[in-house]
This record gives C-alpha cells, structure tokens and sequence, in this order.
C-alpha cells in the first residue's frame, strides 16, 4: 500500500514538471499512518542512480540519454533479457542491500555521529535471495576485517548502546549486534529507541539466533540442513570457524576445514544472474552473483577466463584510481583474446559495468569466494595487483589454496608487504634505508627509539593508506601508536624506525617482467616527507631531484625489482635527504598515481603490466625507461589531493603519515608553477584577493620570510598572530597583530576568519608548535568557513611562486587557454600519441 502510494505520487509529479529523463524523489514517510511529505526533487541522475541500475540491471542513465534523443521507450530493449522492450518496471527475485563506508576512524577529534550532512566516503551494494544473506555479505564488503553481523570491538554498556540508539554512529549496527547476541534489550526496545522498522530487527534476530545456537559445536556434528542453513543466512567459512571447534583438543577449527567439510556434504553456492523480470523471461546477461538459495546454476560451462579483483569500495587510500588499473586490465586481456572476469562489489565504478567484461561477478573480494568462482569459471589465473591492498592481501592466501596468482610471486609479495621481512632485504642488498626494528615487546620498542632518538615511525605491516602508521615524538605517545597499530595488523609484524625530517619523498613507478624494469616514471612530491603519498603534492617530470639521486633511485630500483622477481607492476618509495637516498617501502602492486603517470606520458603503465603478465611483448609502446629524462619536455603534470574536512565537523585538517584526502586532481602546464596552481584551483582553492593571515613557529621562521615578502611585495595585507609577528616586523615586513584564537583581544583570528576578513589562512605546525589549541581552532575555522587554508611549508612556499608568476600574467590559465588550444599548437612530433587515441 505505501508503495504504490508513494509510486502514484512520483508518477503525478514528474508529468507534472514535465521531467523528460531520469528523475529522483527524495520522501519521508511516517511509519505509523500513510502520512508523507516530499523532501526534494532532483530531476537529474542522482548519486543513487549507479546503485539503482546495477540493482535492477536496468541501466537508467542509458536510457535516459536515449528518451533525451526522443527514442520513446518501446523502440529501447532491455539489455538484460535482450528481447524485451525498456517500457517495464523491473522485478527483482533476489535482495540488495546496500551499506555506506565510513572512515571516521582516520580523522582526530572529528564528530562520529550520522545525520543530514553526508560523511561517507563509499558504499559496497550485495545481492542474495534473502536479506540475511544479503546484510551479511555487504558488512564483510564494507570492511574485511568484519566477519558478519555480530558484536565488534569493545563492549558497550547498556547506557552507551541506548545513546548509540538514539544518536547512531558508523558503528550502530555492532549495537544492535550485541544486544541481541546477549539479550540484554528486546528487540521491541531496539526499535522504541531507534525507530528500525521490527522486520529488520526480527531477520537480524534470526541470524544471533542461529549463531547462539550452533557456537562451540564440533563441525563434525554439523550436518547437511544446519550447514546449509548457516550459509542461507550469510555465514561465511571464516564466521562459522570463529564459533566451531574440532573433535582432537577441542580448538576452533580454521576456515579450510570449514569450506573442506561443507564441500564433502555437497554444500556449495549456485550462480545466479541479475534478472529484471524474476524469470518471466531469460535473462542473457553476464552480469552474476552467487547464492545458497536455489538448486542449479544459471549458467553451465566453464569460462576458463582471467579474474581480474577489483577494489572494493572506495574508502580513503583506494578510490576510482584503482578502478581505473582494474578497468584498463579487463580491457587488455579482452584485446589480447582472453576470456575476463571481474569480481567486485563496487556499484560506483565502472568495473561494475557488465559489459566491460565477459563475466562480471557482484561478489565478495574473499579467498572464500574467489575460491567458488575460480572452481565454477575453471580459471587460468587471478589477476591482485591491480585493486589496491584488498585483493593484494589476498595473494598469499590464494597461492596456498592453490590458485594461480599471475604476475608477481605472492611469496615475493609477501616479502615486500612484511615490513620485517622486506626491511631485512634492503639491508641484505646493501641499500640504505632509515634505522629500523621489529616490534618484539614494548620496553624493547622503549630502548630503541631512546637510541636512535626521537621522533620514530610506526609502520604495520598489509595495510592500505598508511592506516596506523604514526610518527612517534615521545616515549607516551610511541606506547599508544604500537598499541594502535598491533590491532589493526594483528597477524603481521610491526616495524619501528628513525623518522626522517626534511627529506623530500620520490616515487618510482613501474612495470617488470621477471626481475627486469620494462618500464617507469620518477615523480616527486612537493611536501617534505612525512605527508602520506596519497595527501602530497606530485610533480611528473621531477623538478628538483638531481642526477646523482635519480641514478641513485634508478640503481635501488634494478636491485628490488631483480631481488623480487617481479612481473607487472610495482611502486617504490624512497627519501632523499643531501646525499642519502633512502628506500621507504615497496608496493608489488599498481599504486594510485598510476592513472597519472599514465595520462601525463601517454602510454598506459597498466595495459603494458597486463601483457607482461601474459607474457606478451610491450617493445611496441614506447615505455619510459630506466634513464628517460624529462618526459613528458614540453610540459608539467601536477596531481593534488582532494579533501572533504568540511563535512567532518571536528577533524583536525592537517596532514600527516596517515592518508586523509578523498580525491585528486591533476592538471598540465607549460612549467611546473602553472601546473601546480591550475591543480590547486581545480581542487576548489580560491585564489586570495587581499588579506592573509599567519601563523609560523618558530623554527620554520627563516625558511618561508623569503616568501612572505613576496606576499608583501604583492600588494597583501599581512595578519600574523603573536610568535609570528614581531620577527617578520624585525625583518622589514609590514604585518598587522592579531590576537590567538581563544583570545577575548580584538582583532582575534577566529573573528576575523568568520566575518570574511580573511582570504587565506597559512597555519604551518610543527613537532616544536607551543599553541596547539589554537593552531587547531584557527584551522577549523577556516574550513568551517571556506577560507583556503595551507599547512604545509613547502606548499606554501610553492604557492607564492605560483601566486606570483599569475599576477605577472605568466600562467596560462589565467588567458582562458584549454587543452585543445594546446594541441592545436603542439607539433606532430611533440606527440606520442595519435591525434584519436584515447588515455
């Protein structure tokens, strides 16, 4: 009844307005009458529209844009049955949830609660017959570490749960988990306090059920109906090891004996396809997911395709870059004549798109379900190197079952991914690399940073944007980071080294094949290290990195890449400090600046990574090698980090070893200064017009009184709060006191930021910063506020070079030229690419 109510209503809207095309209605309906009110109407695609048309396989951008050309719905065919038409509503015979990604957790002080503004940074979507199926494959997607619906992390007490009720988090669901795992509240006080409709509640309460009811049984004692019973309602193999014990010394059993013994009873999933019309007519479609529900396969015979594992949700550290590499993989090997695959669970990405591929899986990146679609497709191989850190920590564990990982070794992965084992390497090679330790006990952690002195990085080991990786500047805080960091990588050692300061980072990406570089490109990042890479600045050609240090990073990089044996892609990152050239980590797998080194030399890294792997020949595509210098010559490439602090109320916007952006940008220019501030304002950064305020301490003072005059000889109006102040008046620069932000003085900073008195705030922390809270308030109120704020030194400094050459009229984009103004003056043989081909 609500639903065709509430379909009705959208039905007399749109012909109201006319809408001609996709259209989005956005209702809050009361759950106790039919009461409901119009929130807003979008009659455009929606952020909704992606995840709308992969739930139904009705693509309704496509046919959008075919209404739009005046093709009326009759004359469209529904690409899924391939012989009806697109005038229908689809029917589902199988349930999609979808669940958002929250990384909150990356972000210091910033609020966790959920509401109107939006703060996630992705969302997983999972298909099964029933939504306890469904619910718990979409938790294990959003985070692998999550098993299932069940109670996570610390207990919470029955105060704290009824807050969590009233006042949700990203975390909930594990609320909700707890209190129906232990009884503790009914699910008839759930819903008084949360308002969850009781149908969720009572599925919910099915699967704690199940579980209660089969934890600590011996497997053995688990037959056919109970085994398939768990896996309808979404177990997985690692679930149910977690709660079953063995018949020997009464232990939990381990994943392999799970999936062993349920194999041998004949408890295995069917494939399904995504079917608009719940089977009144056959479906022809690729487009797959796997089920407990039903007692045969949709489709029969065996692929013997390529899996390629996408990247899951985008969540910071792994974003539409590495769709990109998934997608450009798919595409080589569908060129080359091989049978593709890809699994993921993505409904954003283009990955997800069934028509990229020959059989595309909508499906858990889980050793579990890799294993059921290798089996089904009778595969020659699985492609990890090119989804990010999710399917490259599963190379291990898939080489062990069996599975062939193509590319690198896993074993050689595993020796780069192990911070102890590849920290071991480096020395063996002869390479340097900062002091180093693995984490045995916390007093031994204690003696070494007291010896090589402070400040020390903590590094885990098979993680993703530099999650728990920490800079340590005292004894405390170095016992609180290890304690952070064993949790997060509790499998895997933890390493402690000598943290750098005033190096600049250098990446080296590049393909190999068998232990030799068939390709590569240097790039360096505008801020010092200790910016995560995915948050620097990169410049592509390097601009300040000598020939001593690029033959210096070249020669390491032959030493790994031989070391390891590898084939296909990889990232190096190194430090260069004076004359020391120092190895910081190795990825065997493509990094996220992969699209851009890409698309600035234009040839595609990772099309060439996919034939290397299937051992064709890449001598045609005129790679960057070992000792190619300044390509691209004729221009710059800069990429920027893209963040989203205004929609984190609390978070403190400043950058560390740990990744916080959500996007970039990246933009050419004919040096590196028109590049960089095309980049910046492309990111949204507003160039200001009259006044600036500062903040510097106290050791960074002579390094950036060079371009603070600068600003002063611009015309600026110089605000600079106390420490700041009377050195840049003792150096000749006219600057107005303003008071700190906590200061009741006037003019105090906070006040000035928030009635737009300020067009740009540079707040340059430091380890030795003395005025912490107010360093944060300034910040936060300059985001609060939309005033562009700049907190790295080096940018800073490359900001008023960039600043300086616009106002003398020497950047390009300030003359309205574009790209095709560019190639219209660009010779032919400035180009390594023809005029159609497309990057």
């Amino acid at each position: 009844r609500e639903y065709h109510m509430l379909r009705e209503t959208a039905i007399k809207v749109v012909r109201h307005l006319g809408v001609v095309g996709e259209c989005n209605i956005q209702y809050a309906l009361d759950p106790n009458s039919l009461d409901y009110c119009i929130i807003e109407v979008n009659a455009r695609l929606s952020r909704s529209s992606a995840l709308a048309s992969k739930a139904t396989g009705y693509p309704l951008a496509f046919v959008a844009a075919k209404i739009a050309m005046g093709i009326i719905l009759p004359e469209i065919t529904n690409t899924v049955t391939g012989t009806t038409q697109a005038c229908f509503e689809p029917s589902l015979d199988y349930v999609v949830t979808k669940v958002p990604r929250w990384d909150l957790g990356k972000f210091e002080g910033v609020s966790k609660h959920i509401g109107t503004a939006m703060k996630s940074v992705g969302e997983v979507m999972a298909i099964g017959r029933t939504w306890e199926e469904s619910i718990q494959k979409a938790l294990r997607m959003v985070d692998p570490n999550v098993k299932g619906f069940q109670s996570r992390g610390e207990v919470l007490s029955k105060d704290a749960i009824i807050s969590e009720f009233h006042r949700p988090t990203d975390k909930r669901i594990f609320a909700i988990a707890q209190v129906l795992e232990t009884g503790e509240i009914s699910p008839e006080e759930v819903t008084k306090h949360s308002n969850i409709d009781p149908w969720f509640l009572a599925r919910l309460q099915r699967i704690s059920n199940f579980k209660r009811r089969i934890s600590g049984s011996k497997l053995s004692s688990i037959d056919v109906a109970t085994m398939r019973e768990a896996k309808q309602l979404g177990f997985s193999d690692v679930q149910l090891a977690n709660i079953l014990i063995n018949d020997v010394d009464g232990k939990f059993v381990n994943d392999d004996e799970v999936r062993a013994y349920r194999l041998q009873q004949g408890v295995a999933p069917f494939v399904k396809q995504i079917d608009t019309l719940s089977a009144e007519y056959p479906a022809q479609t690729n487009y797959l997911y796997m089920t407990y529900h039903g007692n045969e396969d949709d489709i029969v015979g065996q692929t013997k395709s390529r899996i390629v594992l996408g990247s899951g949700s985008y969540r910071i550290g792994s974003s539409v870059e590495f769709d990109w590499c998934g997608v450009s993989t798919i595409r080589a090997l569908r060129q080359m004549g091989y049978s593709s695959t890809m699994i993921n669970y993505n409904p954003e990405t283009v990955s997800t798109d069934y028509d990229e591929c020959d059989q595309l899986y909508f499906e858990e990146l889980s050793k579990e379900r890799v294993l059921d679609i290798y089996t089904k497709e009778n595969s020659q191989g699985v492609v990890v190197s090119m989804g990010g850190q999710i399917p490259n920590n599963l190379a291990l564990p898939l080489h062990r079952a069996g599975i062939k990982v193509m590319g690198t070794c896993p074993t050689m992965i595993d020796k780069a991914e192990d911070r102890e084992k590849f920290s071991r390497i480096i020395d063996d090679l002869g390479l340097q690399q900062a002091e180093w330790k693995e984490l045995l006990d916390m007093s031994s952690a204690l003696r070494f940073a007291d010896k090589v002195g402070y400040p020390v990085l903590v590094r885990p080991s098979y993680v993703l944007s530099g999650a728990a990786m920490n800079v340590a500047y005292n004894a405390e805080r170095l016992a609180e980071y290890l304690f952070e960091a064993t949790g997060v990588s509790p499998d895997h050692p933890v390493v402690i080294s000598k943290f750098i300061t005033g190096g600049r980072e250098i990446e080296m990406d590049g393909i190999a094949k068998d232990g030799v570089v068939m390709g590569c490109a240097i790039h360096e990042h505008v801020e010092n290290a200790g910016v995560h890479s995915g948050d620097a600045t990169l410049m592509l050609p390097t601009q300040t990195v000598s020939e001593y240090v690029l033959a210096r990073i070249e020669d390491a990089t032959k030493k790994i890449v031989e070391k390891l044996e590898i084939t296909g892609p990889f990232n190096i990152q190194f430090i260069a400090k004076e004359s020391d050239v120092l190895v910081i980590e190795c990825n065997l797998r493509a990094s996220r600046s992969f699209p851009f080194i890409s698309k600035t030399m234009g040839v595609d890294f990772i099309e060439a990574a996919s034939k290397l792997m299937v051992g064709a020949s890449v001598t045609d595509m005129n790679l960057p090698n070992i000792g190619t210098r300044n390509r691209p010559s004729k221009y710059v490439g800069v990429k920027a980090p893209m963040f989203s602090f205004t929609r984190l109320g609390g978070a403190d916007p400043i950058l560390g070893v740990e990744m916080a952006s959500t996007g970039e940008v990246a933009c050419f220019g004919v040096d590196v200064h028109e590049a960089f501030l095309k980049a910046l304002v492309s990111t949204g950064f507003k160039l200001p017009e009259k006044s600036i305020a500062l903040t510097v301490p106290r050791d960074l003072l002579e390094e950036v009184v060079h371009h603070v005059w600068i600003l002063h000889e611009m015309g600026y109006e110089l605000m600079c709060t106390a420490e700041t102040h009377p050195f840049m008046v003792a150096k000749g620069i006219p600057c107005t006191l303003v008071h700190y932000a906590d200061s009741e003085l006037l003019p105090n900073i906070r006040t000035l930021i928030s009635n737009n008195h300020v067009d740009l705030v540079v707040n340059l922390p430091t380890s030795s910063s003395t005025e912490l809270k107010n360093n944060f308030l300034t910040r936060r109120t300059a985001v609060d506020f939309g005033v562009p704020l700049l907190t790295n030194a080096q940018l800073f400094k490359m900001f008023v070079e960039s600043l300086r050459k616009h106002k003398e009229g020497k950047v390009q984009f300030t003359r309205g030229a574009s790209l095709f103004d560019y190639y219209e003056r660009e010779a032919p043989s400035d180009s390594w690419t023809s005029p159609t081909e497309f990057h």
